[in-house]
């Protein structure tokens, strides 16, 4: 009987032990989870907006705002890090009324999307960021449109849904590219957008699906809106507006028309040619900055391709109508400045100069690398026949 009595007790024991183990989950506090998204602001790298996972302690009702986006400008050799290409960021674990600070001084709108997980996928997204937050764990290398603090929201959310956030997401687009997001959010900045615009290569004018397409905050806050969770429920489960936005809306995306570009390249063309013969030191004064400019530009493209780490700027078919070779021109339009002929070599190399700027012509319908730069050809197509029929008149 006694050994029985053991038996029976020990019996209970396990069994209460296995159920107060798979009560215990059940028991514990279960984060609330939200995805708060910030509008663009008016500083350079403002203008893509911004987002942070926010996680609220159900017990104390604090909320920790995890942060991808943190660099450190004073960081040892940040500069040289930043023009190759490699650049440090982090994730920071702050209080969420911390983060806000500085988007409720700038006028900048953030909205929260509380999210609809599971009691164990809340708990253990939280623990994967808190882990993430770590000093040693913090850092990772920013890649502009494929590794930034927008994608790495995204990504957290992916792994915590067991892929379904990409399996949703991944086979839609909106026709997009890296560059039509980029020059678009660009815009406000005319030099940014210029950058962007001329810079980019190839690589940036790649159809990008929903997935890649949330490498901005706000297209990831837009594909939220329509994915199930594990559930099949909504993901976003409420959507709350915390700071209004006092700045200027975000700019909308639309087509670039190419025929402007080519009425003022046309224009501009046809009035070098003509002045060519009656006005030689005008035309040279008017295309000696042009050179230099140009040259700059297409040195700054080579460096990019050949010295850094921007992927997205090789293989530039902007070379094409912006050469360093046009600096080749630069002692012939000093001569010509003073009334003398430019020289036969100067004619050569202007020559080669306009034969790349019609080769980039046929390069743009390849469809091995197709490069939406259509609008610069048309601009800068007919300036470099012009001046080279302007020149080829003063001989």
């Amino acid at each position: 009987m006694t050994r029985k009595l053991r038996a029976l007790r020990r019996a209970l024991a396990s069994i209460l032990l296995l159920l107060a183990f798979v009560a215990l989950p059940a028991l514990a506090a279960v984060p609330r989870i939200g995805v708060a998204t910030m509008q663009p602001g008016e500083i350079f790298f403002e203008r893509f907006g911004h987002n942070a996972i926010v996680v609220v302690d159900p017990d104390t009702g604090d909320a920790i705002s995890y942060n991808f986006g943190f660099f450190d400008p004073t960081e040892k050799d940040f500069v040289g890090r930043f023009v190759r290409g490699d650049m440090r960021y982090r994730l920071a674990a702050l209080p969420f009324d911390q983060d806000l600070m500085q988007y409720r001084e700038e006028g900048r709108g953030v909205s929260i999307q509380w999210l609809d997980l599971r009691d164990e996928e809340a708990v253990e997204l939280a623990a994967a960021l808190a882990e993430n937050a770590k000093p040693e764990n913090a850092f990772y290398k920013y890649e502009y449109f494929d590794d930034n603090c927008s994608t790495r929201v995204r990504d957290a959310l992916d792994r915590v849904l067991d892929g379904g956030l990409r399996r949703q997401i991944e086979g839609r687009s909106h026709g997009s590219t890296a560059r039509s997001e980029a020059v678009r959010l660009a815009s406000p900045a005319w030099w940014m957008w210029l950058g962007f615009d001329i810079g980019l290569g190839p690589s940036a004018d790649q159809p990008m699906p929903v997935w890649r397409e949330s490498y901005v905050p706000m297209r990831l806050a837009a594909a939220l809106r329509e994915v199930k969770n594990t559930d099949r429920r909504p993901l976003v489960l409420q959507e709350q507006q915390i700071l209004p936005h006092r700045l200027a809306p975000e700019p909308q995306d639309g087509p670039v028309r190419w025929w402007p570009w080519a009425l003022a390249g046309v224009a501009i063309g046809i009035v070098v040619a003509m002045l060519g013969r009656a006005r030689p030191r005008v035309v040279a004064a008017i295309a000696l900055p042009f050179w230099i400019l140009a040259g700059v530009l297409g040195a700054l493209m080579l460096f990019l391709w050949f010295g850094t780490q921007h992927t997205y700027a090789w293989a530039n078919a902007n070379l094409l109508l912006l050469s360093p070779l046009c600096w080749l021109l630069i002692p012939g339009a000093v001569r010509a400045l003073r009334g003398r002929d430019p020289g036969r070599i100067f004619r050569g190399v202007l020559a080669v100069i306009a034969l790349g700027a019609v080769v980039s012509l046929f390069v743009y319908w390849l469809p091995v690398a197709p490069q939406r730069n259509v609008h610069w050809i048309a601009l800068l197509l007919p300036i470099h026949l012009g001046l080279l029929q302007a020149f080829r008149a003063r001989r």
